[in-house]
């Protein structure tokens, strides 16, 4: 289906693939499940990063995830205090139905790989440098210490 708008395409397209890629992570889960997970993820990565780190994000995200990101965003009210892990995956089960098929630590883990391989190295380095230690341990180990594997360069 074309909207006719190239522009429009390409956003349903390129978040369709990241939706696809949440779903792989986060397998058993439909497409809602992974749309859920991925807002979810977002929106409390967004609440404990500080502003410049949230708009180089959305910098890199295509439209319609850029979109999911900002939604009900209150810039200016600084990042959340959230250090502890289990706090910052109980932010993120807020956000699922009871019946949310995973654990939030996995849904975490998947959407933050998932962003790891679609945003660039330094932007990636950006946003891990923004937060507290303990809550790295989210992230792929590949992505922590910034060793190998696939990822967007440019």
């Amino acid at each position: 289906m074309s909207t006719g708008l190239a522009v429009f395409d390409t956003t349903l397209q390129e978040t369709n693939e990241w939706l696809r890629l949440v779903e792989e992570r986060l397998q058993g889960c439909e497409r809602q499940q992974s749309y859920l997970a991925l807002r979810a993820v977002l929106h409390v990565l967004r609440d404990r990063l500080p502003e410049h780190a949230v708009l180089g994000l959305s910098a890199q995200v295509p439209m319609l995830v850029r979109g999911i990101l900002l939604e009900g965003w209150r810039p200016g009210g600084g990042p959340s205090g959230i250090r502890n892990p289990d706090e910052f995956a109980d932010a993120v089960a807020e956000y699922f139905p009871p019946s949310f098929p995973r654990e939030p630590q996995a849904a975490l883990k998947a959407v933050l790989e998932v962003i790891s391989l679609r945003i660039t190295e330094g932007e990636v380095r950006k946003i891990i440098g923004c937060l507290p230690e303990p809550l790295r341990i989210f992230w792929p180990e590949t992505v922590t210490g910034l060793g190998s594997g696939p990822r967007r360069t440019t």
